[in-house]
């Protein structure tokens, strides 16, 4: 296992690792809420843009292990609110090329710090 971080992302606010990368192909990223890594907080409110911010958290992570985006294999998506699922879906679509990664969204009772959306994601080389 090597854990795997990213300058140009939030780091952990807890006892676990932005990224994990396992048997030398294989990265898992920590679920990433839209923490704007230069301020610490939320670059908005809208759930678009916390959309945008967690997946370019993401990208960091992913870049910063020496993955891409197209390497992401599966990917689950946390929604505050199930009804911003299109408009979530609108965001992702603009990261993920065909054949897009396989997902799961849903709605939880509530995400840290108060955010809309929470992602994480499974890249292999």
């Amino acid at each position: 296992m090597k854990e795997i971080k990213a300058k140009n992302a939030p780091a952990a606010i807890g006892p676990y690792s932005q990224g994990i990368e396992a048997m030398g192909t294989t990265l898992y990223v920590s679920g990433q809420l839209p923490i704007d890594p230069a301020t610490g907080h939320f670059p908005e409110e809208t759930i678009q843009g916390q959309t945008r911010q967690s997946l370019e958290n993401i990208k960091a992570i992913l870049e910063a292990g020496g993955y891409t985006l197209g390497n992401v294999v599966k990917a689950t998506v946390f929604l505050k609110d199930i009804n911003d699922f299109g408009a979530m879906n609108a965001v992702y679509g603009d990261y993920f090329r065909t054949p897009c990664p396989a997902r799961a969204a849903f709605q939880v009772g509530a995400l840290p710090k108060g955010a809309r959306v929470e992602i994480e994601v499974v890249a292999v080389k």
